[in-house]
């Protein structure tokens, strides 16, 4: 039965990973491949509708390898017009030892705190890494 299983979750992958692909060669905003593979009402969770699945589909290369092609079109976002749908601002509290590792960071990766704080908001989390509410 795993093995049936391990199928039929390749082709998801190999599908997905197929679309994502397709979408990334025809040059889109990083924004509207954000918003197509892995948004809320993406291909993605269209496939993988628990927390349980998505987070499995999370640690594969697939996603991986689709990570890679939303970092190549956020590089290429410094040469391009403006987003494609309106930006949201939230404000974050965090002590200052974070907001100076932050910044640090950033200076290290030659880039803004802003990009360096979206990168990592678009990376795959462990559940049990974030705390709950109890």
């Amino acid at each position: 039965m795993a093995d049936i299983e391990n199928v039929e979750e390749q082709d998801v992958n190999g599908k997905i990973y197929q679309a994502a692909y397709d979408l990334f060669c025809r040059n889109p905003d990083w924004v509207s491949f954000f918003r197509d593979i892995l948004g809320v009402k993406g291909l993605v969770r269209q496939h993988f509708v628990t927390r349980e699945s998505l987070a499995e589909f999370e640690k594969s290369d697939t996603y991986a390898e689709i990570q890679q092609m939303l970092t190549r079109l956020r590089e290429r976002a410094a040469d391009a017009p403006a987003l494609p749908e309106p930006t949201q601002v939230i404000t974050v509290r965090l002590p200052k030892s974070l907001h100076d590792a932050l910044r640090e960071e950033a200076h290290d990766h030659r880039t803004s705190m802003n990009k360096l704080c979206i990168s990592k908001l678009l990376q795959f989390i462990d559940n049990e890494l974030v705390p709950s509410n109890g």
